[in-house]
């Protein structure tokens, strides 16, 4: 008789996922399989969750920042130890196109892959991973306390560097959405920049946090919002915006913000609208859709971790509460990232 495992899982389009019992993958030739110390919970998964008709064929198992320890590997893999921590790339690439080729699997031009998008993902006992390429060894770290670099750091990360030289002393980023993602944010650019930091949020505990992780400034959001920054800037606007909630308030207060030759750039998945229009954007300025980031980015990602310089603040949760996490991080009400724990 198979082994079986549990795992979350979408099993209906549009309807929220369930803890199923599966059987335990086994890895083919090239392939590796880990048992999960931990997976972030994502606005990404509630995309996924939400989506009518699906993006994915279901039954899908969710889970795209997972971390775990080998446990099995398939013919022609070598050199991996039993037992040894290794971080999971998240954008699965062909890994043939010209853009993988070039390192950029998190836009590849064949497939739109990975565990959690396709692929059954980290939200459970054990995980199949397609190539020992997609593994990143973690040392010393802690593999639950990581899980959340393997997609809010690496796309902050990703989107912050890109920027860097918009980002010289005495300019300005902001920051929109203080949450799994707005908070390693912020670690990442008192770590790689002389910007001044100001984060933005509807939440006065957020914004305290935000203060406590490094941000120089906190502006609530709402109407009066867009001036109190542009009165911080000195009038100049921010260098860089980096949404990471996306609805239509967030964007347009984003496009307000902007200075001249400014990047507003679009992480958060809400869905909202962006009118751009000559007249009413700063000159010189642009508007991006940064996603994830490349694999040799992530062991960067990883290298601040291991120099202490940033460090994602993680509620651990099991699968018992898991759903309840999901409610909480819909509302608005998760500070920094939940991350599921198999092992509690």
């Amino acid at each position: 008789m198979s082994k079986t495992m549990r795992a979350l899982q979408v099993v209906e389009a549009g309807e929220m996922p369930v803890i199923r019992e599966v059987p335990v993958p086994e890895p083919g030739p090239g392939q590796v399989r880990l048992r999960t110390a931990g997976s972030g919970l994502c606005h990404s998964d509630l995309s996924v969750i939400h989506a009518k008709p699906s993006y994915f064929p279901l039954p899908l198992t969710l889970g795209h920042e997972p971390t775990g320890w080998i446990d099995a590997v398939g013919s022609g893999v070598s050199k991996l130890r039993e037992g040894d921590a290794y971080a999971l790339y998240f954008p699965w690439g062909c890994g043939h196109c010209a853009r993988c080729a070039h390192g950029h699997e998190n836009i590849c031009e064949q497939q739109f892959a990975g565990p959690g998008a396709g692929h059954d993902g980290g939200m459970a006992d054990y995980i199949l991973v397609d190539d020992p390429r997609h593994l990143v060894a973690l040392g010393s770290l802690d593999p639950v306390a990581t899980a959340p670099l393997m997609c809010a750091g690496l796309t902050t990360y990703h989107a912050i560097k890109d920027s860097n030289a918009r980002l010289a002393p005495g300019s300005s980023a902001v920051l929109i959405g203080i949450g799994g993602l707005g908070h390693i944010a912020i670690q990442i650019l008192r770590a790689l920049t002389p910007a001044r930091i100001i984060a933005v949020d509807n939440n006065a505990d957020k914004l305290q946090h935000a203060r406590e992780l490094g941000a120089h400034e906190t502006v609530l959001a709402g109407p009066e919002a867009a001036e109190r920054i542009k009165s911080i800037t000195g009038g100049l606007g921010a260098a860089l915006v980096l949404d990471m909630v996306g609805n239509d308030v967030t964007l347009a207060l984003g496009a307000k913000i902007l200075g001249r030759r400014g990047e507003l750039k679009i992480i958060g998945v809400a869905g909202g609208t962006l009118q751009v229009r000559f007249h009413e954007m700063a000159r010189d300025s642009s508007v991006t859709v940064p996603y994830a980031g490349t694999l040799d980015e992530l062991y960067e990602v990883l290298e601040l971790a291991q120099s202490g310089l940033i460090k994602p603040d993680v509620e651990k949760v099991s699968f018992e509460n898991v759903l309840n996490a999901y409610e909480r991080l819909d509302s608005g009400r998760l500070r920094g990232r939940a991350v599921l724990v198999p092992g509690l």
